[in-house]
């Protein structure tokens, strides 16, 4: 039933890139800072949660400023990566997030400036038992 999701080997490179970026919001290596997750976020970012609810690039910033005052650990581990360029510096990157009992499929719009990545769009998608 499932697809066999194969990177194009061309992109190899782009897709480890990527991989060290997912989960999104989740590397404190990367930043911590409001003005850190603004630049990894285009302007007109935007997410739809897995409760399939829309939210907004500010109340994104808002949510994460809140996580970073009160950390909670949180393990995870992703498999499946899958990379595939949209258009030229557009990439789709999609993958399988375990949180414990909670399983996730992700896929994140990224944009490529000059040696930066900035997020267009994320989304999470709850798997439910089959």
């Amino acid at each position: 039933m499932e697809p066999k999701f194969i990177t194009d080997s061309k992109l190899n490179d782009i897709l480890k890139e990527l991989m060290k970026l997912e989960p999104i919001f989740h590397h404190p290596e990367i930043g911590t800072t409001r003005e850190d997750f603004e630049k990894m976020t285009e302007e007109s970012f935007w997410e739809t949660g897995a409760s399939g609810r829309r939210y907004s690039r500010e109340f994104v910033l808002d949510v994460l400023e809140e996580r970073v005052k009160n950390p909670v650990e949180d393990k995870w581990k992703t498999e499946d990566f899958y990379c595939m360029e949209l258009t030229h510096d557009n990439y789709l990157l999609t993958y399988t997030l375990h949180q414990g009992d909670r399983i996730t499929r992700r896929a994140t719009i990224w944009r490529r400036h000059g040696k930066d990545w900035k997020i267009v769009y994320h989304q999470g998608t709850i798997v439910e038992d089959s």
